[in-house]
């Protein structure tokens, strides 16, 4: 008789329910969130096992490939489909979770999401990582600044570490005692700094001996971080039917709200991967404002943007983008300037 089974996921244990084909629950069970643990009692227990479903979540990509590597038919939904069809429980717990997603497991009605490679989340990582280093980066100048202006001084538009240091000898001229108290907060920025510097190198000498990085890095806007971005976000670029698809999947097209008589259109979704839709707003932005050699797109975004306002016209610009970097990686061509 084939049976189904769902792992409701958390840090330090997974509930598991098993029901058959017609919805009964067989068994249940809680076992540490290991997948070696967790595939040799469904091996044990689930002889007929056709599917176990999980959603996705910090740990999904962990115990997804460790399943997939013990021959388990796992397969990861969405979670916030799942939380839409668990939400018609009265009361929440971790066993109704379980028994909910596991009669999603045997009906098929979800959506499956697309696990990526081992290889692309250690490039992520990478990633990630920068992100942080930038926002800390970023936090401890704004308080460099902030603390400053309580002695009456300002440190004004000095961004590079060289004019910085240069505006700050000028200032301690001024209040020598304040040298001192700022050298902590100065020498963290300056060793965030030379991380920075750092990954950016890598990272960029990584997108140069990728090829498909290269093709993509031909669009005007799209520089190394844009280009690591979208491959590692996409993986694939046959798994979209079209182009536009991909534009849906950055979260970058209108919500819609139609019943009736009533249609409505609003922000943007910002579903999907934030990374992405990130990295595909600032390419936007560079092309709109700092690109000098003109191309039909930035004409196409300029009279957007007189015509609806910047940020419409940078996200439609990102949304166009999207499209135009999935057929250059799957038609294996270059950007070519009007």
């Amino acid at each position: 008789m084939p049976i189904y089974a769902v792992l409701d996921v958390s840090d330090k244990a997974t509930h598991v329910c098993v029901v058959d084909v017609e919805g009964a629950v067989l068994r249940r069970e809680v076992m540490a969130s290991d997948p070696a643990i967790l595939a040799k009692w469904l091996g044990r227990y689930c002889p007929d096992l056709v599917r176990v479903v999980m959603e996705t979540g910090p740990l999904s990509t962990f115990l997804y490939h460790g399943m997939v590597a013990r021959d388990v038919p796992i397969e990861c939904i969405c979670a916030r489909h799942a939380k839409g069809v668990l939400s018609a429980r009265v009361n929440k717990s971790d066993v109704h979770d379980a028994e909910g997603l596991a009669q999603m497991a045997r009906t098929g009605w979800f959506k499956r999401i697309h696990m990526k490679a081992s290889a692309t989340h250690f490039d992520r990582a990478a990633i990630r990582i920068r992100a942080q280093l930038i926002t800390a980066r970023t936090a401890m100048i704004n308080q460099l600044r902030g603390l400053l202006k309580l002695f009456g001084l300002q440190l004004g538009s000095a961004r590079a570490p060289g004019k910085r240091a240069g505006r700050l000898s000028v200032l301690y001229s001024q209040r020598p005692d304040l040298e001192a108290l700022f050298a902590p907060l100065l020498a963290s920025i300056e060793a965030v700094e030379k991380q920075l510097r750092n990954l950016n190198s890598n990272l960029e000498k990584r997108a140069a001996s990728d090829p498909v990085c290269a093709r993509l890095m031909t669009v005007p806007g799209v520089g190394p971080i844009t280009a690591l971005t979208y491959t590692m976000s996409i993986e694939d670029p046959r798994r979209f039917a079209r182009g536009d698809d991909v534009g849906a999947y950055a979260g970058l097209v209108p919500r819609r709200s139609q019943s009736g008589e009533r249609d409505t259109q609003g922000h943007i979704s910002k579903a999907g991967d934030p990374m992405l839709r990130h990295s595909l707003y600032e390419a936007a932005n560079i092309l709109l404002t700092r690109l000098k050699r003109p191309c039909a797109l930035q004409t196409w975004g300029r009279k957007m943007a007189e015509a609806k306002g910047p940020k419409r016209a940078k996200i439609a610009v990102a949304r166009k983008l999207a499209t135009l970097l999935h057929s250059i990686w799957l038609n294996e061509t270059e950007f070519r300037w009007a």
